[in-house]
């Protein structure tokens, strides 16, 4: 079994020093086990995801000196996985529609 670790940043806005961390410790550490490191992009949130931003996180992951092993991943790209996924869900009776609103959620 080979050792994976990711980084899955939002490109939302700029990068942080947490962010940094973050990529950094699951990037040496993909490469002290001799594993791999990838990158996952959540592009999901489609108001607020820029590719500006997304262009910015490649940049400043190469000024870290963070390379991953595979093209990233965005989320984006995995929409019609998801949607298969909910169908067979749905269609085992394992999914109920909800018609709650954020802010019903967030008063809940």
């Amino acid at each position: 079994m080979s050792f994976v670790t990711r980084f899955a940043p939002s490109p939302t806005g700029p990068l942080h020093l947490g962010h940094a961390y973050s990529a950094l410790l699951a990037h040496d550490m993909a490469r002290s086990k001799g594993g791999r490191f990838l990158l996952r992009i959540e592009d999901i949130d489609s108001t607020r995801s820029r590719p500006a931003w997304e262009d910015q996180i490649y940049q400043d992951l190469s000024w870290l000196g963070i390379s991953w092993d595979a093209a990233p991943l965005r989320q984006s790209d995995r929409l019609p996985t998801y949607r298969a996924a909910l169908d067979t869900l749905w269609q085992r009776g394992l999914l109920y529609p909800c018609s709650c609103s954020r802010r019903d959620i967030q008063s809940a």
